[in-house]
């Protein structure tokens, strides 16, 4: 029935804008894109950004169960306010990147939740670890200089140390807690 409601709901809009009621692959615009992960360090909130970031979508908007979504992240290039603190994250006790320089987010399946709401299925690949992750978002459609995109937003709270991140003296979650928000806001066009 949620199937049903959605289709009807949909096709109208596809018909208006033009998008194509069939599979079609968006690749993301990365000046309009941002991944932003969030932590504390004691009691303060900090934040970063991956600024290299690159995605292709595979989404059948008449299927919306059946997405192929393929997300590579390159650490190396992460903002942060702090050069320090860069380096502690690009080193071996955190993310590694000279013996891992992506991590890497695949998922399969959605799963809708409501109309413009997913929950994406997948696994998330940080060092040498890889956790299934149900990753939900909420989904728009949008136009960027005049072409048809989509707009995809998410929060979601990983834990660090099941991915390795955080060796060491890292390991410690007194200073730094084992939870990491990774927040979502990303654009892509159609290729």
């Amino acid at each position: 029935m949620r199937t049903l409601i959605f289709r009807a709901a949909l096709v109208p809009l596809l018909l208006l804008i033009g998008l194509p009621a069939q599979a079609a692959t968006w690749v993301l615009n990365q000046g309009e894109s941002r991944v932003v992960f969030k932590y504390l360090y004691g009691a303060d909130p900090y934040e970063g950004e991956f600024s290299n970031v690159e995605a292709i979508f595979d989404i059948d908007p008449m299927s919306p169960g059946s997405c192929d979504f393929q997300v590579t992240i390159h650490i190396a290039d992460i903002t942060i306010d702090s050069p320090e603190v860069l380096d502690y994250l690009l080193d071996i006790e955190l993310f590694d990147v000279d013996q891992w320089p992506t991590a890497t987010f695949k998922a399969e399946k959605c799963r809708l939740e409501s109309l413009n709401s997913f929950v994406s299925d997948g696994t998330l690949t940080i060092r040498d670890q890889t956790q299934p992750l149900s990753f939900p978002f909420k989904f728009d459609i949008t136009t960027i200089d005049g072409q048809v995109a989509f707009h995809l937003t998410s929060e979601v709270t990983i834990q660090r140390l099941d991915y390795g991140v955080g060796q060491g003296y890292w390991a410690n979650t007194g200073e730094i807690p084992n939870d990491v928000t990774i927040a979502v806001d990303v654009y892509a066009v159609q290729q």
